[in-house]
């Protein structure tokens, strides 16, 4: 099997383009599941970690965070997948081969697995979460779209500006692993009505809507056709307060909760308790949200009405 190879930088970025870290720029096509699993472990990260740090990643704890459940094989899945790709870093004096991790250990009957990341690879991990705050990080695992995640990534880099720069279609594709620079692999969403619809459009509503960044896009012409985009970017006041990634598993799903509860208007102190208090309850909260967020329950009129109808609270 030919290894999954992943061009993390290019030699001398020319100054036009922003890139803090060569990872941000990275053309992978990660998995909603692995995308909570790589950021909550840059969540995980400390300057002063041992350099052979286990990080330990309960599954109750992502789940309290983004409100999506994965199970074992999924989970399995993701990392392997992860562990193999091949990450090549160049300038003009060295090429690297780099792999993610350097050990991955799921503890039966625990619910958590342990990651010990590859050395060569930490510096450029611990580069790219200087340029996220908590609530950035919080924000990318509440968005339910892979593609929204990499973009709100990408405009990231470029909080500080009103505008990103000019992306060519081309290479905003490969960097979302829609088109394969070698032309192996059949291109998607070649119509730019599809384009627009199955990730501009989704992305620019997840993103502005959930974090604290407000942003929107510019289709550039060449021509006749379509060649390249523009995002803008205002800066946001944020809808949530964000959760400190050192809470305790418990404290942080209680917070969510709680904000979910607001968000549908359930504010009467002896609902709030009683759904709290019910881990069922509880699960099924994550599980409305996140259906709710993904428009897989229609519910425009009175969303908090239908949860506890289904609880059976009504």
């Amino acid at each position: 099997m030919e290894p999954v190879v992943t061009a993390l930088t290019v030699v001398e970025p020319t100054p036009v383009v922003r890139q803090h870290n060569a990872i941000t720029q990275a053309r992978y096509d990660y998995t909603a599941c692995q995308l909570d699993i790589f950021f909550y472990l840059l969540s995980r990260l400390r300057r002063d970690d041992a350099p052979d740090q286990e990080y330990t990643i309960y599954v109750k704890d992502v789940e309290a965070l983004t409100g999506r459940q994965w199970n074992y094989q999924q989970l399995r899945e993701a990392t392997a997948d992860m562990g193999s790709r091949m990450f090549e870093v160049e300038n003009e004096r060295t090429y690297q081969q780099l792999w993610m991790f350097q050990r991955v250990e799921y503890i039966k009957g625990k619910g958590c697995l342990q990651i010990q990341l590859a050395a060569p690879i930490r510096p450029f991990l611990f580069n790219l979460k200087e340029n996220f705050t908590s609530y950035q990080l919080h924000s990318a695992l509440k968005l339910s779209s892979k593609y929204a995640k990499r973009i709100y990534q990408l405009v990231s880099q470029w909080k500080d500006k009103a505008t990103t720069r000019t992306y060519p279609l081309d290479e905003l594709k490969q960097m979302l692993h829609l088109k394969d620079p070698k032309g192996k692999e059949p291109e998607l969403f070649q119509n730019i009505s599809q384009l627009k619809a199955r990730v501009l459009d989704i992305a620019v509503r997840q993103v502005s809507e959930h974090t604290d960044l407000k942003i929107d896009y510019q289709l550039l012409k060449k021509g006749r056709a379509y060649d390249a985009v523009r995002f803008t970017i205002a800066r946001q006041q944020p809808q949530q307060l964000p959760i400190p990634f050192e809470q305790p598993a418990e404290d942080a799903r209680a917070f969510t909760a709680r904000q979910h509860l607001e968000t549908l208007g359930i504010t009467q102190p002896h609902l709030v308790a009683t759904i709290l208090g019910d881990t069922k309850h509880l699960d099924q909260l994550f599980k409305f949200t996140y259906q709710l967020k993904t428009e897989k329950v229609k519910a425009t009129k009175n969303p908090g009405g239908l949860f506890l109808k289904i609880c059976g609270l009504r």
